[in-house]
């Protein structure tokens, strides 16, 4: 499919920010948070202004922007819709968490515990929706695989934990530790996971133009494409940015998203030179970035069968 930058900063973005979030809350529910107020207030900005930014991103993709108001209709029957819901529902819960914490000064009450329990699990489940948009799809064999929803989830909470790190840093002049051994826990896990995406794609089990007509016994080839110019189909599904530049991308994407935070961390912690986590963020940010673009560039819709292609 073709990579649509709104989409791509949508998903990286808002990832960034529910991640930040659930850190936050999660470190303050947990240890009374790192923080004070101030600089509470302020983590909590940067993440839900991410998160906002990106979820705005994603209207741009749509051919009638001012009809997203629709997204919401559908609850019941899809991903979409509840993604929309569960984004919308999450700021007054979270801005009546931040509301909860700066009137008790901080203190983790009963009230703030409920409420901060509430957010991580309306954030996570927006994440795990987005997700699930993908996944749910079966014309897209790339898409449909048991670790889309997951290594989506997993992202979010990686990079967040990474931008949690690295802004406990600018306002407190140190690395918050509990949260950086998280981040390497989770990204290692989040590589493996990777890889068996990428092992599990690259098998060639997907339809060929023969199965989908029905014709088994010849070989079956497209005569006339039934059109002479490019069509809405063609523009956004037939996409080809060729099997070698991929591959190098692969590459690029596995270095700044994995190798290069991992060593950047463990020697800002190892060597104490703690500003090394501003250069991990960035190596991550643009290692996203690029593992969003294949994602959607290796995406091979069922109905390029009918453009001429023998195979998704």
């Amino acid at each position: 499919m073709k990579p649509a930058f709104s989409v791509l900063f949508f998903t990286v973005t808002s990832g960034i920010g529910y991640g930040l979030l659930i850190w936050l809350v999660l470190t303050h529910l947990m240890t009374s948070g790192d923080f004070g107020i101030t600089h509470f207030m302020i983590v909590g900005f940067i993440g839900l202004t991410l998160a906002t930014l990106g979820l705005l991103s994603s209207t741009l993709h749509l051919a009638n922007p001012k009809n997203a108001w629709r997204a919401f209709s559908r609850f019941r029957t899809s991903w979409l819709s509840r993604e929309g819901v569960f984004a919308l529902v999450f700021y007054p819960v979270f801005l009546a968490y931040a509301l909860s914490v700066y009137l008790n000064n901080g203190d983790a009450t009963i009230i703030v515990k409920a409420l901060g329990i509430v957010s991580i699990s309306i954030a996570l489940a927006t994440l795990i929706c987005t997700g699930m948009i993908y996944a749910s799809l079966k014309p897209i064999r790339q898409w449909h695989n048991p670790l889309v929803t997951p290594l989506y989830l997993s992202f979010g909470l990686v990079s967040g934990a990474l931008a949690y790190s690295m802004l406990h840093l600018a306002l407190t002049g140190s690395l918050s530790w509990p949260v950086s051994q998280a981040f390497l826990v989770l990204i290692v896990i989040s590589f493996i996971a990777k890889m068996l995406y990428f092992n599990s794609i690259g098998k060639p089990d997907g339809s060929t133009i023969s199965t989908a007509t029905g014709f088994s016994q010849a070989q079956v080839r497209l005569l006339d494409a039934g059109h002479n110019a490019d069509t809405f189909l063609t523009k956004e599904f037939v996409f080809d940015a060729g099997a070698i530049k991929l591959l190098r991308l692969r590459w690029l994407m596995v270095v700044l998203a994995f190798i290069a935070p991992i060593l950047l961390m463990l020697a800002a912690h190892k060597l104490n030179i703690a500003p090394l986590a501003y250069l991990a963020m960035a190596c991550l940010c643009v290692g996203l970035f690029i593992e969003r673009w294949l994602f959607f560039a290796e995406a091979r819709h069922v109905v390029r069968l009918y453009h001429g292609d023998q195979q998704t």
